[in-house]
């Protein structure tokens, strides 16, 4: 018990100090789990990130939950996650109270959608240049953003991903890695890793088969955040379209309102899955934030604690890398498709919003100012000028 206590409260502090999005908590896991508690070693560590991003799903919350796996078992990855997820899902929720229930001027909400503009570009131009590595990964994300802006149906993201995954094994076969990985203990076997990854698979299928005859708004829910955080490639920007699909092309909730979560999302430390907390909390209250945040970080769960016992197997396997590559190329032009609708053009309507837009960017990529800075100046922007 002592261990669990101590695993959730590392993961509490990360969880209140992890600013900046997936690439930054890496660092500070590192700081903290590698060099200052030795938890585990560097090497060890460096494979787990690499685990994380072979699979679906928010990395580094994944490879908290694996750090917590091999530090305390099951339970010491549940309550890592509690602890990194915790903080930034209750300030969410505050958010999404205080939204409805306020009757302040709301002209700061448009700042925080201008904010949204920038940070989204932000993350399509850094992300191209790490997973548009060629001519043919272009095409595939060239190719996915024509077709989630033409076929506008809550599947289209998710088909999409898997038939470019499936063209990713067919084409990107990746050589494998020269180095030999050191054998890690993993304190859960085989056997347990396959019933986590066969019920992580059985729900992928099972939900969206059985939704249509439950017609439950808690079953809607698991339903819809399942399959969002089930297929997420390529860092937590990319559930933004997915989500968008489910719920504001639904009508479940307007743009207005999912665009400002998102934006207050860049201001809260942790990652950005939580955003599922906001939108949980819009459309049903506490009950939807809490059912929301745990169907959207399921998937991830269920992954990484499935893999770990297989983690060397995996990350030699170049059909299954040369997949990852093709779906990586495809969330590219998803996340495009959502930059252009209904990011920009729910969004920009004049000169003004225009030029605000472009020094936010400019101040990310110029200036590095960190995202949850950019809110507060978005958000003073925003009562001033509208």
């Amino acid at each position: 018990m002592r261990r669990l206590w101590g695993i959730f409260l590392v993961s509490l502090k990360l969880g209140c100090t992890s600013f900046g999005g997936p690439t930054a908590h890496l660092g500070y896991f590192q700081n903290e789990y590698v060099q200052k508690r030795k938890w585990l070693p560097d090497k060890e560590y460096s494979q787990l990130v690499g685990l994380s991003q072979f699979l679906p799903g928010p990395a580094s919350s994944q490879v908290g939950m694996g750090i917590g796996l091999l530090r305390g078992g099951l339970l010491g990855s549940i309550v890592s996650f509690l602890g990194f997820t915790l903080p930034s899902v209750l300030l969410l929720m505050a958010f999404a109270y205080f939204s409805a229930h306020t009757g302040l001027d709301m002209g700061w909400v448009h700042g925080l959608k201008l904010v949204a503009v920038a940070i989204v570009a932000q993350a399509i131009f850094e992300m191209s240049k790490k997973l548009i590595p060629s001519i043919r990964h272009f095409i595939i994300a060239l190719l996915a953003l024509a077709v989630v802006l033409l076929w506008v149906h809550p599947l289209a993201q998710v088909t999409t991903i898997i038939v470019a995954s499936f063209i990713g094994y067919l084409f990107f076969k990746l050589t494998n890695q020269r180095e030999e990985p050191k054998e890690t203990i993993v304190p859960i076997s085989k056997i347990t890793g396959i019933c986590f990854l066969a019920l992580y698979v059985l729900l992928l299928i099972g939900l969206p088969i059985a939704s249509p005859f439950i017609q439950y708004e808690w079953f809607m829910l698991i339903e819809k955040f399942y399959l969002s955080g089930a297929l997420v490639f390529g860092g937590g920007h990319v559930v933004l379209p997915l989500l968008e699909a489910q719920f504001v092309q639904s009508g479940l909730m307007s743009s207005s309102d999912f665009l400002a979560g998102y934006g207050m999302t860049q201001a809260v430390p942790g990652p950005l899955f939580t955003f599922a907390s906001y939108i949980g909390m819009v459309i049903a209250g506490v009950p939807g934030a809490i059912i929301a945040t745990l169907a959207i970080f399921l998937p991830a769960f269920l992954l990484i604690v499935g893999a770990m016992p297989f983690w060397l197997t995996l990350n030699r396997i170049a059909g299954l890398r040369g997949a990852m590559a093709g779906a990586n190329a495809a969330v590219v032009g998803i996340l495009a498709a959502a930059f252009i609708h209904p990011i920009v053009t729910q969004t920009i309507q004049n000169g003004l919003d225009i030029v605000i837009a472009a020094s936010f960017l400019w101040c990310l990529i110029r200036w590095k100012v960190q995202p949850y800075l950019l809110v507060l100046i978005g958000i003073c922007v925003g009562i001033v000028c509208y």
